[in-house]
């Protein structure tokens, strides 16, 4: 029996890729976007370099370029059929570059950037985390384009007025809060060099959000961040001088919207990466986790859990197959599983197993400790979880 579970799950997983240690883990299964390392350098490339990838669920694809120079690229992504991918840029150290979702025009997502040399890594995924087709294209602004795209520069159909009509915003770590209809630009200023995280909350609203500098030249954009809400972190210090925001409403412009521009906290980020489950905690304390020991056969625990991810530790004590299944319990659950070892690696991630909303996932795992982050899905989706452990081992 042992031997056969095995022999399925490995048959359902495929060979696993070697994980890439670049861009903090981002580039984990990453490819290389023109096949080789060498190859990938878009600022040396004679044209413009593209895939073509399959996307299952919440897994991305992962595609990986580097610069030898400072280049202006552009990145980026279009479905087959109905597919709507969205991306995300990561730098080496795994910092969000920026990320999109309708740019493109026709739901295809496309970044335009001026990035410096480096390594850096694109997480492709669907919007709605239906199985998808799509293209992956990254190359120069000369090369050929793979959508149509949008004018980011000229005043949006679902925002008011011009960087000329501005508000100003005041102080930098204060939140404004105001529909698009009253005013959808702001205006700051930079007394010094600062590095920026700027959000747009309100779900209902689906905010987007650009920002300019004082030439009106788009620095970063951005929707869908976290659910329907926007952010944009500006990693890299911007220059002292002014800023316009423009602020955006998809759905409706008459809602209010949270705005708050202030310093880029990178501890904040991680604790939000963590909540989300979009990456592996420290086991030293600083986060709150639950060690549930050795698993030799099969562990079953009832949890509590909203949309903030909950972490559990388990040790392996013999290679084989982890089988880790959340079910909810009743009938407003929606459970969401995500699987890392100890160096923060992930090894699986799962919303909705088959047609339900119960969550399952399968890896193959080595003797050690393993990272198990659950959480729901929705602003309605709550209460209790029944977390499901197995452990299989090779047939001797």
């Amino acid at each position: 029996m042992k031997q056969s579970l095995l022999t399925i799950a490995a048959m359902t997983l495929g060979t696993p890729l070697l994980a890439q240690d670049i861009c903090g883990g981002a580039g984990t299964g990453g490819q290389w976007i023109g096949g080789t390392e060498a190859a990938s350098d878009i600022a040396a490339a004679d044209a413009y370099r593209e895939q073509m990838a399959l996307v299952l669920g919440e897994t991305p694809y992962v595609g990986l370029f580097t610069l030898s120079a400072p280049t202006a690229v552009r990145i980026e992504a279009a479905g087959r059929g109905a597919g709507d991918p969205l991306i995300e840029v990561f730098d080496a150290a795994g910092g969000i570059v920026t990320s999109d979702d309708d740019s493109g025009g026709g739901g295809a997502a496309r970044s335009e950037l001026d990035l410096e040399t480096g390594t850096y890594c694109v997480a492709m995924k669907s919007y709605d985390n239906a199985p998808m087709s799509a293209f992956m294209r990254i190359g120069r602004s000369e090369h050929d384009a793979l959508t149509p795209g949008s004018d980011t520069t000229s005043t949006p159909a679902t925002t008011s007025g011009t960087c000329a009509d501005a508000r100003a915003f005041g102080d930098l770590g204060t939140t404004q809060s105001v529909s698009v209809d009253e005013t959808g630009f702001w205006s700051f200023t930079l007394s010094e060099p600062t590095a920026l995280t700027i959000t747009a909350t309100n779900s209902d609203a689906d905010p987007t959000i650009t920002l300019f500098d004082a030439t009106e030249t788009t620095i970063a954009e951005n929707d869908d961040f976290d659910g329907l809400d926007s952010r944009i972190e500006q990693t890299d210090p911007l220059p002292a001088g002014d800023y316009c925001l423009s602020v955006g409403a998809i759905n409706d412009t008459a809602l209010p919207i949270d705005i708050a521009i202030g310093a880029y906290d990178p501890e904040a980020t991680l604790a939000l990466l963590f909540d989300k489950g979009e990456a592996a905690p420290p086991l030293d304390g600083r986060i709150p986790f639950t060690a549930l020991g050795t698993l030799d056969t099969r562990m079953r625990n009832d949890i509590q859990v909203g949309q903030t991810a909950q972490w559990y530790t388990v040790y392996i004590p013999q290679n084989g197959l982890l089988l880790v299944e959340a079910i909810a319990q009743g009938d407003n659950g929606d459970p969401w599983l995500v699987l890392y070892d100890d160096f923060g690696r992930q090894i699986g991630m799962n919303d909705d197993a088959g047609d339900a909303l119960n969550s399952l996932l399968t890896a193959r795992v080595q003797t050690g400790t393993y990272l198990v982050g659950v959480k729901q899905v929705g602003d309605s989706a709550q209460g209790f979880i029944r977390l499901l452990m197995e452990r299989y081992v090779p047939a001797q």
